[in-house]
């Protein structure tokens, strides 16, 4: 549903806080505050005459756990593309590409190591309301800038974005499931079909495509698939396979799985919190064991993976792993869980930003 303002990274109030900041992208389906009109190369489910959908009923399933490997914890290192340059007070400077950037950082409990010059040298540094609710503002000490300016990821050129509510349009933590991803599809070495649910800007959508697989991208935010469309032509992988569907996350999966559609990878991504435009309100806690049901429900006879990412949440990794295991109990293969993080450039700090689980056939 992604209309809801989706809690994701950042310093979050506690309701919502957790070892992990939150992020502005959505819960089933909910829309972002700063949604459009989807353009006409964007799919929308009309959901005007469709019933309401029944609470899943949830059973523990029998057969042997996965095999279990935890704690697992994926790092991203500083590169040419991206680099977290220092951290301390509640702050971070990052580097995007040619842009010094400094955000809110609620765990970042610890001093800054660099002395206050290089901090002075950011491009642009974000100010106003901390709370994901709010909207805040950029400030821009050198040259004003414009919205959007050029990225990559691994040779992929995107489209970095200033926003209201402070994220720029990638989460480079990702970056260790992208790869991860990426060698599953290449390994496969046949057809391989990805759904993508809570797509958001599309880099993880890209790097499946770019691998070799058929992708089915989704997310409620229509400025948000826009935003991706125009990562994908970035890029130059207009020719790829991918579908961008404008629609509630759950709600699309539900039909899927009506109609049979099914999936090798899986890659959910949800909020912890949201709230839909007919009221509809999504809590983890109390929706993620149906979603992750569901998603076992449109694998593929012969899937390769399922991954969980979680921000925001104040639970351990050990919570989301039980929760994955039971869910693929008797399916074999194995649930690796733990933690995503970057480290940092100057002092070598690991700063976590989510949880994750995943299961690998």
């Amino acid at each position: 549903m992604k209309s809801f303002r989706d809690k994701r990274r950042d310093n979050r109030s506690p309701a919502k806080g957790g070892t992990a900041e939150a992020r502005p992208h959505e819960g089933r389906g909910a829309a972002r505050p700063d949604a459009r009109p989807h353009a006409p190369h964007e799919a929308r489910t009309d959901e005007r005459s469709e019933p309401k959908s029944a609470p899943r009923v949830l059973a523990r399933r029998d057969g042997a756990l996965p095999t279990e490997h935890l704690p697992v914890i994926l790092e991203v290192a500083p590169n040419a593309d991206y680099a977290l340059l220092d951290s301390g007070a509640g702050q971070k400077l990052e580097q995007y590409g040619p842009y010094r950037i400094v955000r809110p950082e609620g765990q970042a409990i610890w001093q800054k190591a660099l002395p206050a010059k290089d901090w002075e040298r950011a491009d642009a540094i974000f100010t106003g309301d901390t709370d994901e609710e709010g909207i805040g503002r950029w400030r821009f000490p050198k040259t004003p800038l414009g919205e959007t300016w050029p990225m990559k990821h691994d040779g992929i050129d995107y489209l970095g974005r200033f926003t209201s509510f402070r994220h720029v349009g990638v989460f480079p933590e990702q970056a260790s499931h992208w790869d991860h991803m990426a060698g599953l599809i290449a390994a496969a070495k046949r057809p391989v079909k990805v759904l993508n649910l809570f797509g958001y800007t599309g880099l993880a959508s890209l790097v499946a495509a770019r691998a070799g697989a058929e992708v089915t991208h989704v997310d409620a935010s229509k400025k948000a698939v826009g935003w991706a469309r125009e990562n994908q032509e970035m890029a130059g992988l207009g020719s790829k396979p991918i579908r961008w569907i404008v629609d509630d996350a759950v709600k699309f999966a539900e039909r899927e799985e009506r109609r049979g559609s099914r999936y090798d990878i899986v890659l959910f991504d949800p909020p912890a919190y949201g709230r839909g435009p007919k009221g509809e309100v999504w809590q983890l806690f109390e929706d993620l064991p149906a979603l992750t049901d569901l998603c076992r429900a449109i694998l593929t006879p012969k899937p390769l993976a399922v991954v969980l990412t979680a921000y925001s949440i104040r639970a351990s990794f050990f919570a989301i792993h039980a929760l994955t295991r039971d869910t693929f109990a008797g399916m074999g293969g194995t649930v690796e869980s733990g933690e995503l993080i970057i480290r940092e450039k100057s002092a070598g700090r690991a700063l976590s930003t989510s949880l994750f689980s995943r299961w690998v056939a």
